[in-house]
């Protein structure tokens, strides 16, 4: 399972924990504006807006699993199982495969208020990538500086809401994650004041007793929960070392360790926290083998290239020695 935030400081700034037991040789991939896509509805473009994230390069296509485009559009797919219905090809719709949803946006919009109507025009189709890739079910959290929206693909077509938390993780659907908060009305980050009843004094014995409630649990709606309580939380000065280090305290509260959730006969695992700030294009990630911050710039490539720019994960913890 997985957990995307978009969090805002001076930047703008987006990312995701992406939860599983497995890869796919994951690699930070910039797509230049001249890397031609074709895609299966027979739409092919040769040139569109530049794009940097995580995905895996099959027959020499990027299958993102989240990006950030040259404007600052960023777009993210998360797990949904159960909920998730791809339909059949549908008359005076874009019909495409889930796989193309993330470029097929990030080419063609520079906001999200642009997403939303391309978005109103797209039919999402059961059509795999091929025998090795399948379909998988997700749906989408898609942000710009100024506002986030979720996308979720369902049995009547795709329903688009306004996400003005900034927060996406998995199933249920996007409307019971916002409904489910209202049973944490009562959280604070503040020292709690007693409401049990005003005759018996009660005080509290430590800090952090105001978040006593706060899910603990790694299930998708608790995951919600705290992230969404860490985040519009969350304090911090608005330079870039201290957001960004803020941003990854965000993810780390909701992260997987391996051993605590089992599937089959593995275990999910945080397999890389990201964070890209979308105003300048610089792309920070970790991984679960190394905790060290590394960052990849879009803008260090040539963005009028028609190549793919591919930069592997390590996969071996780097340690900063003092002595």
């Amino acid at each position: 399972m997985c957990t995307a935030v978009s969090f805002r400081t001076k930047d703008h700034y987006f990312g995701r924990n992406l939860d599983l037991d497995y890869t796919y040789q994951e690699s930070v991939v910039i797509t230049p504006r001249n890397y031609v896509f074709r895609f299966f509805n027979d739409v092919t473009l040769t040139h569109h807006y530049a794009m940097i994230g995580i995905a895996t390069i099959a027959d020499g296509y990027p299958l993102y699993y989240d990006a950030t485009n040259e404007f600052g559009l960023s777009m993210a797919g998360l797990n949904f199982p159960g909920n998730a219905k791809y339909l059949s090809a549908r008359d005076n719709m874009d019909n495409l495969s889930p796989f193309e949803f993330i470029p097929w946006v990030l080419c063609q919009c520079k906001t999200t208020c642009d997403a939303k109507v391309l978005v109103s025009r797209i039919n999402l189709t059961d059509t795999p990538f091929n025998e090795e890739f399948g379909i998988t079910p997700l749906h989408w959290i898609i942000s710009d500086r100024e506002a986030s929206i979720t996308v979720e693909p369902r049995e009547d077509g795709l329903h688009i809401y306004d996400n003005e938390i900034g927060i996406l993780t998995n199933s249920p659907p996007f409307d019971y994650h916002i409904h489910n908060l209202s049973n944490y009305m009562n959280l604070t980050a503040s020292e709690p004041r007693n409401r049990f009843s005003n005759k018996v004094s009660i005080r509290p014995y430590s800090h952090g007793m105001g978040a006593i409630g706060l899910p603990g649990d790694l299930s998708s709606a608790s995951r919600f929960i705290r992230s969404a309580f860490t985040k519009l939380n969350s304090v911090t000065d608005d330079y870039e070392d201290e957001s960004v280090s803020q941003f990854f305290h965000i993810l780390s509260a909701v992260e997987q360790t391996r051993g605590c959730t089992q599937v089959d006969e593995n275990y999910e695992i945080t397999v890389y926290s990201s964070c890209c700030n979308t105003d300048k294009g610089i792309y920070y990630y970790t991984t679960y083998e190394n905790r060290q911050i590394s960052a990849v710039k879009l803008h260090s490539e040539n963005l009028d290239d028609a190549k793919l720019y591919s930069f592997p994960l390590p996969k071996k913890q780097q340690i900063n020695w003092i002595n």
